[in-house]
């Protein structure tokens, strides 16, 4: 005869000793790290969008700035390292241009990514705006356009204020996801729009490279360490 069940008293529901056991993490949590990477951003949207995704065995430390010049952000990044517990394997700075700072800008921009390359970071540059990168997963575009195109973009497409709403902590937390379940969206799409602007702007100077985004190549990076 099949075994009888023990009813559950309504006074027993939820104590420890009768509630189901939860997969075990036992392989995510005894997988070694053996790689670290430094992602040093100027913005939330970016730092939180790195740490979203699923790596196994990379230490990804990423940290928002905040706003202040591309040159400074370079500099801050040697004093990271300089003063960090760990030897990271790799090194990425990760900023953009923005066009209504005018010239100022242009000569920062240029200057920052020239100087991250003397001292063998990687960089993440985008131009306009790092915002690029998430249409690139939707759409391909070879025209020049402002930050403002792609927020009313993404604005359209994700059904909410982007510039309002999809700055806040919490939606950022969400990006990573939102494009990997949404339909319309391809991340391989994106790598290879992305790949197709770079390699054709590539004779100009850093700050004409537009529309650009190198943010693909450390994407790239840390899609070779995703958790499977």
């Amino acid at each position: 005869m099949p075994k009888k069940t023990r009813a559950i008293k309504k006074t027993d529901e939820g104590k420890a000793w009768n509630r189901k056991s939860k997969p075990t993490s036992y392989r995510v949590d005894t997988i070694p790290i053996n790689k670290s990477i430094l992602i040093v951003c100027e913005g939330q949207t970016e730092k939180l969008y790195f740490e979203s995704y699923p790596v196994l065995g990379l230490k990804v430390e990423a940290i928002d700035l905040g706003g202040q010049s591309k040159t400074k952000l370079v500099e801050t990044t040697g004093k990271i390292i300089e003063f960090s517990e760990f030897n990271y394997d790799e090194i990425w700075c990760v900023f953009d241009m923005d066009y209504k700072n005018g010239e100022t800008e242009y000569s920062d921009f240029d200057n920052a990514i020239n100087k991250a390359k003397q001292l063998e970071y990687n960089v993440a540059y985008s131009n306009d705006s790092f915002e690029l990168w998430f249409y690139l997963h939707y759409n391909k575009i070879e025209t020049q356009h402002l930050r403002t195109f792609y927020y009313e973009q993404l604005s359209e497409k994700w059904g909410l204020n982007y510039e309002r709403e999809g700055k806040k902590y919490a939606f950022c937390q969400t990006i990573y996801e939102l494009l990997l379940k949404d339909n319309n969206a391809s991340q391989e799409r994106a790598i290879n729009n992305a790949k197709e602007l770079y390699e054709g702007q590539t004779h100009l100077a850093y700050h004409l490279q537009n529309p650009v985004t190198t943010v693909y190549q450390l994407v790239l990076f840390l899609n070779e360490n995703l958790r499977k």
